[in-house]
């Protein structure tokens, strides 16, 4: 089977890493794509997303990085060697040690890519008080339409496993409670994660997450934002329009 072509991912990364956009600067945030049931492609630890080229990607084996997630705890150490262990070519460079719940992520049914981002806007929210209202309730209709009924919100944690883990335990309890993967997820004090078979997904989820988080932060200047009710929420999640709209806009 031939290796699938790393360029949805590239330009996808290039998209979340531009300047005028303020979802990352230098170094932050990271992207992944799936290549097969058994491996995945990575950003590299310190690499940019705006510039980021082939060799800045590193392509894991997932079953390294899933069975440290069964773990309780593990050293920095035996991280670092997983983190290596995991790599295809060993001359590739250090996958992000966010790659953990990107592997994790990458297993959930329809989900082909990820984007980690840390807008300046989004995590003015996420930095508040009201990060859980802002995860839980929707603004308007194209929210609902391109980051789902709801999203996950997960505590601030420490970046590397334990984060990792938090974050199934956020996904689980969502699907649990929704019965759908969602599409994005929120880390309190920390950014964003978009899910999506397609980077089309990626980025409209990371985006409308943005204007989301720029409208609750305008309209807490006039007293508070108004969200939409939980019954208009699922009218416009259960549409028919707007699942096709989903569809031509490649969601």
């Amino acid at each position: 089977m031939a290796t699938p072509s790393l360029e949805p991912l590239l330009a996808l990364s290039h998209d979340l890493g531009r300047e005028d956009r303020r979802l990352a600067i230098l170094g932050e945030g990271n992207t992944s794509m799936r290549l097969s049931p058994e491996t995945f492609a990575v950003k590299a630890s310190g690499s940019n997303l705006a510039t980021l080229s082939a060799a800045g990607l590193s392509a894991c084996r997932f079953r390294g990085l899933l069975d440290l997630l069964e773990r309780r705890a593990a050293s920095d150490t035996t991280i670092e060697e997983t983190l290596l262990d995991a790599r295809v070519d060993a001359a590739a460079r250090k996958p992000s040690v966010e790659a953990m719940f990107h592997a994790w992520l990458l297993t959930l049914p329809g989900v082909n890519f990820v984007g980690h981002t840390h807008p300046v806007a989004v995590n003015g929210v996420l930095c508040s008080p009201k990060a859980a209202a802002f995860a839980r309730r929707r603004l308007f209709p194209d929210e609902i339409v391109c980051c789902g009924p709801a999203s996950v919100l997960v505590p601030y944690t420490d970046p590397g496993l334990k984060l990792a883990q938090a974050i199934r335990r956020g996904v689980e309890t969502f699907r649990r409670q929704h019965g759908i993967v969602p599409r994005v997820i929120l880390l309190q004090n920390h950014g964003l994660i978009a899910l999506g078979a397609t980077p089309a997904a990626v980025l409209a989820a990371t985006l409308m997450t943005v204007k989301a988080a720029e409208i609750t932060l305008g309209a807490a200047a006039l007293g508070g934002p108004r969200y939409i009710t939980p019954a208009d929420v699922a009218r416009i999640a259960r549409r028919q329009d707007e699942h096709y709209r989903q569809k031509t806009l490649g969601l």
